[in-house]
Protein backbone atom coordinates (compact mmCIF):
# COMPACT_ATOMS: atom_id res chain seq x y z
CA UNK A 1 0.00 0.00 0.00
CA UNK A 2 1.02 3.60 -0.48
CA UNK A 3 1.70 4.21 3.23
CA UNK A 4 3.72 1.03 3.85
CA UNK A 5 7.43 0.34 4.16
CA UNK A 6 9.20 -2.97 3.47
CA UNK A 7 12.15 -3.44 5.82
CA UNK A 8 14.89 -6.04 5.59
CA UNK A 9 15.52 -6.93 9.24
CA UNK A 10 19.18 -6.96 10.24
CA UNK A 11 18.78 -7.54 14.00
CA UNK A 12 15.94 -8.22 16.45
CA UNK A 13 16.17 -7.87 20.22
CA UNK A 14 14.83 -10.60 22.49
CA UNK A 15 12.42 -9.63 25.24
CA UNK A 16 10.33 -11.47 27.86
CA UNK A 17 7.23 -10.41 25.94
CA UNK A 18 8.48 -12.39 22.93
CA UNK A 19 8.59 -15.53 25.07
CA UNK A 20 5.18 -14.73 26.57
CA UNK A 21 3.69 -14.44 23.08
CA UNK A 22 4.23 -18.17 22.62
CA UNK A 23 1.25 -18.57 24.94
CA UNK A 24 -1.10 -16.06 23.30
CA UNK A 25 -3.09 -18.90 21.76
CA UNK A 26 -2.63 -17.96 18.11
CA UNK A 27 -0.10 -18.38 15.33
CA UNK A 28 1.85 -15.20 14.72
CA UNK A 29 5.24 -13.84 13.74
CA UNK A 30 7.19 -13.07 16.92
CA UNK A 31 9.34 -10.05 17.72
CA UNK A 32 8.78 -6.39 18.53
CA UNK A 33 12.35 -5.03 18.78
CA UNK A 34 14.19 -4.59 15.52
CA UNK A 35 16.36 -2.60 13.14
CA UNK A 36 17.02 -2.93 9.45
CA UNK A 37 17.15 -1.27 6.03
CA UNK A 38 14.28 0.03 3.87
CA UNK A 39 14.08 -1.96 0.63
CA UNK A 40 10.79 -0.55 -0.68
CA UNK A 41 8.51 2.36 0.26
CA UNK A 42 5.00 3.37 -0.78
CA UNK A 43 4.51 6.56 -2.78
CA UNK A 44 2.99 8.42 0.20
CA UNK A 45 5.88 7.61 2.54
CA UNK A 46 7.90 10.76 3.32
CA UNK A 47 9.94 10.06 6.48
CA UNK A 48 12.15 7.30 5.06
CA UNK A 49 13.45 6.19 1.66
CA UNK A 50 14.95 3.08 0.11
CA UNK A 51 18.38 2.42 1.60
CA UNK A 52 17.72 4.20 4.90
CA UNK A 53 18.64 2.44 8.13
CA UNK A 54 15.60 2.34 10.40
CA UNK A 55 14.56 1.41 13.92
CA UNK A 56 11.21 -0.35 14.29
CA UNK A 57 8.56 1.11 16.60
CA UNK A 58 5.82 -1.18 17.91
CA UNK A 59 3.50 1.57 19.23
CA UNK A 60 2.18 2.86 15.93
CA UNK A 61 -0.09 5.89 15.98
CA UNK A 62 -2.74 7.37 13.72
CA UNK A 63 -1.96 11.03 14.52
CA UNK A 64 -5.56 12.26 14.73
CA UNK A 65 -7.37 10.49 17.61
CA UNK A 66 -7.93 12.06 21.05
CA UNK A 67 -4.79 10.56 22.60
CA UNK A 68 -2.52 11.38 19.65
CA UNK A 69 -3.69 15.00 19.64
CA UNK A 70 -3.06 15.10 23.41
CA UNK A 71 0.55 14.05 22.80
CA UNK A 72 0.06 10.44 23.91
CA UNK A 73 1.04 8.66 20.71
CA UNK A 74 1.82 5.49 22.67
CA UNK A 75 -1.84 5.36 23.73
CA UNK A 76 -3.29 5.89 20.24
CA UNK A 77 -6.96 4.89 20.29
CA UNK A 78 -6.69 3.42 16.78
CA UNK A 79 -3.34 1.66 16.63
CA UNK A 80 -1.80 1.17 20.07
CA UNK A 81 -1.91 -2.30 21.67
CA UNK A 82 -3.90 -0.68 24.49
CA UNK A 83 -6.63 0.53 22.12
CA UNK A 84 -10.03 -0.63 23.34
CA UNK A 85 -11.63 -1.23 19.95
CA UNK A 86 -12.62 -4.79 19.09
CA UNK A 87 -10.11 -4.84 16.24
CA UNK A 88 -7.16 -4.20 18.58
CA UNK A 89 -7.92 -6.29 21.63
CA UNK A 90 -4.56 -8.06 21.80
CA UNK A 91 -0.98 -7.36 20.76
CA UNK A 92 -1.08 -9.95 18.03
CA UNK A 93 -4.45 -9.01 16.52
CA UNK A 94 -4.73 -7.08 13.28
CA UNK A 95 -6.05 -3.53 13.55
CA UNK A 96 -6.56 -0.58 11.14
CA UNK A 97 -2.81 0.04 10.89
CA UNK A 98 -1.98 -3.63 10.49
CA UNK A 99 -1.08 -5.41 7.24
CA UNK A 100 -3.13 -7.91 5.25
CA UNK A 101 -2.32 -10.60 2.69
CA UNK A 102 -4.99 -11.43 0.11
CA UNK A 103 -7.50 -9.62 2.30
CA UNK A 104 -6.60 -11.60 5.41
CA UNK A 105 -4.77 -10.11 8.42
CA UNK A 106 -1.16 -11.13 8.94
CA UNK A 107 -0.84 -11.70 12.67
CA UNK A 108 2.43 -10.39 14.03
CA UNK A 109 3.61 -9.45 17.49
CA UNK A 110 2.50 -5.85 18.02
CA UNK A 111 1.86 -5.70 14.27
CA UNK A 112 5.54 -5.57 13.30
CA UNK A 113 6.92 -9.13 13.80
CA UNK A 114 10.65 -8.44 13.78
CA UNK A 115 11.80 -12.07 14.13
CA UNK A 116 11.65 -12.50 10.37
CA UNK A 117 13.92 -11.63 7.44
CA UNK A 118 11.51 -8.96 6.19
CA UNK A 119 8.61 -7.03 7.65
CA UNK A 120 6.01 -4.87 5.90
CA UNK A 121 4.78 -2.08 8.18
CA UNK A 122 3.05 1.28 8.20
CA UNK A 123 5.24 4.39 8.02
CA UNK A 124 4.61 5.22 11.68
CA UNK A 125 6.33 1.95 12.64
CA UNK A 126 9.76 3.07 11.42
CA UNK A 127 12.16 5.83 12.46
CA UNK A 128 15.22 6.74 10.40
CA UNK A 129 18.52 6.01 12.16
CA UNK A 130 21.08 8.67 11.25
CA UNK A 131 23.96 7.23 13.28
CA UNK A 132 27.01 6.43 11.23
CA UNK A 133 28.55 4.07 13.78
CA UNK A 134 25.70 2.29 15.58
CA UNK A 135 25.48 -1.45 14.90
CA UNK A 136 22.17 -3.02 13.92
CA UNK A 137 22.02 -5.09 17.16
CA UNK A 138 22.44 -1.91 19.22
CA UNK A 139 19.81 -0.10 17.16
CA UNK A 140 17.36 -2.99 17.52
CA UNK A 141 17.11 -2.76 21.31
CA UNK A 142 16.07 0.91 21.17
CA UNK A 143 12.70 -0.39 19.95
CA UNK A 144 11.57 -1.47 23.42
CA UNK A 145 14.05 -2.10 26.24
CA UNK A 146 15.99 1.14 25.86
CA UNK A 147 12.95 3.30 25.13
CA UNK A 148 10.91 1.85 27.99
CA UNK A 149 13.63 2.36 30.58
CA UNK A 150 14.90 5.72 29.37
CA UNK A 151 11.42 7.10 28.70
CA UNK A 152 10.08 6.05 32.11
CA UNK A 153 12.71 8.31 33.65
CA UNK A 154 12.76 11.22 31.21
CA UNK A 155 9.17 11.39 29.91
CA UNK A 156 7.07 9.81 32.66
CA UNK A 157 8.73 10.47 36.04
CA UNK A 158 10.63 13.54 34.81
CA UNK A 159 13.46 12.84 37.23
CA UNK A 160 15.08 16.02 38.50
CA UNK A 161 18.80 16.75 38.56
CA UNK A 162 20.41 16.09 41.94
CA UNK A 163 17.71 13.63 43.02
CA UNK A 164 18.00 10.08 44.34
CA UNK A 165 16.76 7.11 42.28
CA UNK A 166 16.27 3.43 43.15
CA UNK A 167 16.05 0.77 40.43
CA UNK A 168 14.59 -2.63 41.36
CA UNK A 169 15.85 -5.21 38.87
CA UNK A 170 18.82 -4.66 36.57
CA UNK A 171 17.91 -6.56 33.42
CA UNK A 172 17.68 -4.84 30.04
CA UNK A 173 14.94 -2.40 31.07
CA UNK A 174 16.42 -1.71 34.51
CA UNK A 175 19.83 -0.89 33.04
CA UNK A 176 18.16 1.66 30.79
CA UNK A 177 16.33 3.20 33.73
CA UNK A 178 19.78 3.59 35.27
CA UNK A 179 21.05 5.19 32.07
CA UNK A 180 18.05 7.50 31.95
CA UNK A 181 18.67 8.56 35.55
CA UNK A 182 22.29 9.27 34.67
CA UNK A 183 21.19 11.39 31.68
CA UNK A 184 18.79 13.24 34.03
CA UNK A 185 21.80 13.94 36.30
CA UNK A 186 20.44 12.13 39.35
CA UNK A 187 22.96 12.41 42.17
CA UNK A 188 22.39 8.93 43.62
CA UNK A 189 21.35 5.88 41.58
CA UNK A 190 20.83 2.76 43.71
CA UNK A 191 20.54 -0.58 41.90
CA UNK A 192 18.88 -3.54 43.64
CA UNK A 193 19.07 -7.15 42.41
CA UNK A 194 19.58 -10.70 43.67
CA UNK A 195 22.19 -11.39 40.99
CA UNK A 196 25.72 -10.10 41.82
CA UNK A 197 26.95 -10.05 38.18
CA UNK A 198 23.92 -7.93 37.26
CA UNK A 199 24.87 -5.44 39.98
CA UNK A 200 28.40 -5.28 38.62
CA UNK A 201 26.91 -4.46 35.24
CA UNK A 202 24.66 -1.82 36.81
CA UNK A 203 27.76 0.07 37.98
CA UNK A 204 29.08 0.10 34.42
CA UNK A 205 25.85 1.69 33.22
CA UNK A 206 25.72 4.40 35.88
CA UNK A 207 24.65 3.03 39.28
CA UNK A 208 26.39 4.85 42.14
CA UNK A 209 25.34 2.32 44.80
CA UNK A 210 24.18 -1.31 44.76
CA UNK A 211 22.19 -3.49 47.16
CA UNK A 212 22.28 -7.28 46.90
CA UNK A 213 18.74 -8.36 47.75
CA UNK A 214 17.62 -11.61 49.35
CA UNK A 215 15.02 -13.52 47.33
CA UNK A 216 13.28 -14.31 50.63
CA UNK A 217 12.96 -10.61 51.53
CA UNK A 218 9.17 -10.21 51.24
CA UNK A 219 8.31 -7.02 49.41
CA UNK A 220 12.00 -6.08 49.60
CA UNK A 221 11.30 -4.39 52.92
CA UNK A 222 14.79 -5.14 54.24
CA UNK A 223 16.28 -3.68 51.08
CA UNK A 224 14.05 -0.64 51.62
CA UNK A 225 15.65 -0.14 55.05
CA UNK A 226 19.07 -0.07 53.37
CA UNK A 227 17.78 2.50 50.88
CA UNK A 228 16.63 4.72 53.71
CA UNK A 229 20.02 4.39 55.39
CA UNK A 230 21.67 5.59 52.20
CA UNK A 231 19.21 8.40 51.48
CA UNK A 232 18.22 9.46 55.04
CA UNK A 233 14.48 9.60 54.38
CA UNK A 234 13.94 7.40 51.31
CA UNK A 235 14.61 7.95 47.63
CA UNK A 236 12.95 10.63 45.54
CA UNK A 237 12.06 8.06 42.86
CA UNK A 238 11.91 4.26 42.71
CA UNK A 239 11.41 2.17 39.55
CA UNK A 240 10.19 -1.45 39.55
CA UNK A 241 11.75 -3.37 36.65
CA UNK A 242 11.50 -6.99 37.82
CA UNK A 243 8.17 -8.09 36.25
CA UNK A 244 7.53 -10.00 39.49
CA UNK A 245 3.91 -9.34 40.57
CA UNK A 246 4.77 -9.70 44.28
CA UNK A 247 7.11 -6.73 43.90
CA UNK A 248 4.59 -4.46 42.24
CA UNK A 249 4.23 -2.32 45.36
CA UNK A 250 7.87 -2.61 46.47
CA UNK A 251 8.97 0.77 45.05
CA UNK A 252 6.49 2.48 47.39
CA UNK A 253 8.53 1.20 50.33
CA UNK A 254 11.68 2.75 48.85
CA UNK A 255 10.54 6.35 48.40
CA UNK A 256 10.23 9.22 50.85
CA UNK A 257 7.00 11.02 51.69
CA UNK A 258 5.82 12.78 48.51
CA UNK A 259 8.18 10.58 46.47
CA UNK A 260 7.29 8.81 43.23
CA UNK A 261 7.07 5.07 42.58
CA UNK A 262 7.11 3.92 38.96
CA UNK A 263 5.96 0.46 37.80
CA UNK A 264 7.96 -0.05 34.60
CA UNK A 265 7.85 -3.77 33.86
CA UNK A 266 4.19 -4.07 32.91
CA UNK A 267 2.79 -6.21 35.73
CA UNK A 268 -0.82 -7.03 34.88
CA UNK A 269 -1.71 -9.58 37.54
CA UNK A 270 -3.94 -8.80 40.48
CA UNK A 271 -1.91 -7.99 43.59
CA UNK A 272 -2.59 -6.95 47.17
CA UNK A 273 -1.19 -3.61 48.31
CA UNK A 274 -0.69 -2.45 51.88
CA UNK A 275 -2.10 1.09 51.70
CA UNK A 276 0.26 2.14 54.49
CA UNK A 277 2.95 2.14 51.82
CA UNK A 278 1.30 5.17 50.24
CA UNK A 279 1.75 7.28 53.35
CA UNK A 280 2.24 10.10 52.87
CA UNK A 281 1.54 11.91 49.59
CA UNK A 282 3.37 9.32 47.51
CA UNK A 283 2.63 9.02 43.80
CA UNK A 284 2.46 5.69 41.93
CA UNK A 285 2.45 5.67 38.12
CA UNK A 286 2.34 2.89 35.53
CA UNK A 287 3.58 4.34 32.21
CA UNK A 288 3.47 2.44 28.92
CA UNK A 289 6.59 2.27 26.73
CA UNK A 290 8.16 5.26 28.49
CA UNK A 291 5.44 7.51 26.99
CA UNK A 292 7.23 7.01 23.68
CA UNK A 293 7.10 9.66 20.95
CA UNK A 294 9.17 7.72 18.40
CA UNK A 295 10.03 10.54 16.02
CA UNK A 296 11.30 12.60 18.99
CA UNK A 297 12.64 10.04 21.45
CA UNK A 298 14.47 7.69 19.09
CA UNK A 299 16.61 10.48 17.57
CA UNK A 300 17.31 11.77 21.10
CA UNK A 301 18.54 8.32 22.15
CA UNK A 302 20.68 8.06 19.01
CA UNK A 303 22.22 11.47 19.82
CA UNK A 304 22.95 10.38 23.40
CA UNK A 305 24.61 7.25 22.01
CA UNK A 306 26.70 9.34 19.64
CA UNK A 307 27.87 11.57 22.53
CA UNK A 308 28.67 8.57 24.75
CA UNK A 309 25.99 9.41 27.30
CA UNK A 310 24.07 6.18 26.63
CA UNK A 311 25.71 2.77 26.14
CA UNK A 312 24.09 0.41 23.66
CA UNK A 313 26.76 -1.85 22.17
CA UNK A 314 27.89 -2.79 25.69
CA UNK A 315 24.38 -4.01 26.51
CA UNK A 316 24.46 -6.77 23.89
CA UNK A 317 25.63 -9.77 25.91
CA UNK A 318 25.23 -12.30 23.10
CA UNK A 319 23.92 -12.60 19.56
CA UNK A 320 22.11 -15.59 18.05
CA UNK A 321 20.85 -16.85 14.72
CA UNK A 322 17.14 -17.42 14.25
CA UNK A 323 17.76 -21.15 14.56
CA UNK A 324 19.07 -20.51 18.09
CA UNK A 325 15.89 -18.78 19.27
CA UNK A 326 15.16 -21.43 21.92
CA UNK A 327 18.67 -20.92 23.31
CA UNK A 328 18.15 -17.15 23.31
CA UNK A 329 14.93 -17.53 25.29
CA UNK A 330 16.59 -19.93 27.72
CA UNK A 331 19.53 -17.60 28.35
CA UNK A 332 17.14 -14.69 28.87
CA UNK A 333 15.01 -16.58 31.39
CA UNK A 334 18.12 -17.65 33.32
CA UNK A 335 19.29 -14.06 33.57
CA UNK A 336 22.47 -14.65 31.58
CA UNK A 337 22.05 -11.67 29.27
CA UNK A 338 21.54 -7.96 29.65
CA UNK A 339 20.16 -8.17 26.11
CA UNK A 340 20.26 -11.01 23.61
CA UNK A 341 19.82 -10.19 19.93
CA UNK A 342 19.02 -12.32 16.88
CA UNK A 343 21.04 -11.27 13.85
CA UNK A 344 20.16 -11.86 10.19
CA UNK A 345 22.74 -12.17 7.43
Amino acid sequence: MDDEVLVKIKAAGICHTDHDSLNWGKQLILGHEGAGVVVKAGKNVTNVAVGDKVILNWAMHCGHCFQCLAGNQHLCEVASPVAKSESANSPGHAHPLGTTLNGQPVLRSFNIGTLAEFTLVKESAVVKNTSGKMSFPAASIISCAVMTGYGSVINAAKVKAGSSVVVLGTGGVGLNVIQGAKVAKAAMIIAIDINPPRLDMAKKFGATHTILADKNDTGLLNAAKQVKELTTRGADYAFECTAIPELGAAPLAMVRNAGMAVQVSGIEQEITVDMNLFEWDKTYINPLYGKCRPQIDFPNIVALYESGDILLEEMITRTYTLNELDKAFDDMRKGKNAKGVVIFN
